[in-house]
């Protein structure tokens, strides 16, 4: 990934995009929640297992969409969702992916030590994995579409790809690699507030991680969506698994 060549943009044309896709994202999300939402006993809103994973794979495919028409529009697909075969071969590229898939997950178990070390709130995913592990239907659901498609290939085009490239262009920040990686890895972590600071701030090293990987692999995305889903797919087949009983007891 470099920035030899590539056109500049200036700041209101790149905050223009985001906001673009941050309202498509949204507006995109709506249709599961009404569909399958439902008032719960306590008198609250409340949306099924279904129409949480529907809503959160609509939402990725119109942001998607809005950033495919964006780069589309600046001549930068190709450069920006470099999905080509890796330059070294898929043997180095899973290998690179395994070792970022063992480091996240690492990274996981350490970081919520030291967030609860500090006295931050620990991530709270317990509603997700809730959903998750509801049926054997939800769990395959979930993989499909979260794991897979959402997070794994969903994120990465949009942080890793689309992200990064923009703020590659950016005047005063192209050809900087470490505050664009930075940048990307904060705006990584903040959509998981919902997680509480702790997770924002375990996501957001992720996403620090992930940015440093996409220059080491020369702009490839391949390693960093496979890593992503790995993890993904991993997190969710261990909570399925302990609630079918097959994990040890603690």
């Amino acid at each position: 990934m470099t920035d030899t060549g590539q056109q500049r943009m200036g700041w209101g044309y790149f905050l223009l995009q985001l906001i673009t896709i941050g309202a498509v994202y949204f507006l995109c999300s709506i249709p599961a929640a009404v569909i399958w939402g439902y008032v719960d006993a306590s008198g609250e809103a409340a949306i099924s297992s279904t129409g949480a994973a529907a809503s959160v794979a609509s939402s990725m495919a119109g942001a998607l969409l809005v950033a495919w028409l964006w780069l589309r529009r600046d001549g930068a697909v190709a450069e920006a969702w470099n999905l080509r075969r890796p330059e070294d071969g898929w043997a180095r590229t899973l290998l690179a992916a395994v070792v970022a898939t063992i480091a996240i997950i690492g990274w996981f178990t350490l970081g919520a030590m030291l967030v609860d070390a500090i006295g931050l709130a620990m991530p709270d995913v317990v509603e997700v994995l809730g959903w998750v592990t509801q049926s054997q239907f939800h769990f395959i659901l979930w993989i499909v579409l979260v794991a897979l498609f959402a997070a794994g290939l969903g994120e990465e085009l949009i942080y890793r790809g689309f992200l990064m490239d923009r703020l590659n262009r950016l005047q005063g920040l192209a050809g900087k690699a470490w505050p664009i990686i930075l940048i990307q890895g904060v705006l990584f972590g903040l959509p998981h507030a919902y997680q509480g600071l702790g997770g924002v701030i375990i996501t957001g090293v992720v996403g620090i991680g992930l940015g440093w990987l996409r220059y080491n692999r020369k702009g490839n995305l391949w390693a960093l969506v496979l890593a992503h889903m790995a993890v993904d797919v991993i997190m969710m087949s261990l909570s399925y698994a302990d609630k079918l009983g097959f994990m040890p007891a603690t």
